[in-house]
């Protein structure tokens, strides 16, 4: 699989990711890496867009996500629509990832309603294949209106009815994430 949706076992307890939904960008040989999309970052849109001084969009007042422990200053953009060559991953027909600044700007000039993740989670070499092995994780498609339309308190329940299972019906014993 090298992108979707992963979705945190109901008895996962590690702090940074319990009741996590994962927006997988890439899963290779080499390692993971992802955004968590179910939890609210420490800033607004409109103070990203002000630090990198790009003009504020239409939602500038809208809070950015808190995308996982791994480089906290560290900014995704995550929108409708598709990449360019190299600037991020395409996830799926609507949904694509970038870190580009230069993507910024032309969602804000475009008046494109987009989303921002400020740090990331990343697994080395085959630890995320092991974490799902054991237990800690369910792996989905992503789904766009998960993504887009979907208040983040309800994201992981609506997550893990994609499966059709709900937080009680699913018993894995995760190991430490």
């Amino acid at each position: 699989m090298k992108a979707g949706l992963l979705i945190a076992s109901p008895q996962m307890l590690d702090p940074y990711f319990e009741r996590a939904v994962v927006l997988l960008c890439n899963f290779d040989e080499e390692g993971a890496v992802g955004v968590i999309i179910n939890k609210a970052g420490p800033i607004t849109i409109g103070d990203v867009t002000a630090e990198v001084k790009v003009a504020p969009p239409l939602h500038a007042d809208e809070e950015t996500w808190w995308g996982g422990p791994v480089g906290r200053g560290t900014c995704f953009v995550i929108w409708r629509g598709r990449t360019r060559g190299d600037e991020g991953w395409t996830i799926s027909e609507e949904i694509a990832v970038s870190q580009s600044l230069q993507r910024l700007e032309d969602l804000v000039q475009r008046r494109k309603h987009f989303h921002v993740s400020i740090g990331y989670a990343g697994w080395g070499a085959a630890q995320l294949t092991s974490e799902i092995e054991r237990g800690s994780w369910l792996l989905v498609e992503a789904d766009p209106a998960l993504l887009f339309e979907t208040p983040l308190d309800e994201r992981y329940d609506r997550a893990l009815a994609l499966l059709g299972l709900t937080a009680s019906t699913v018993i894995m014993q995760p190991g430490d994430a």
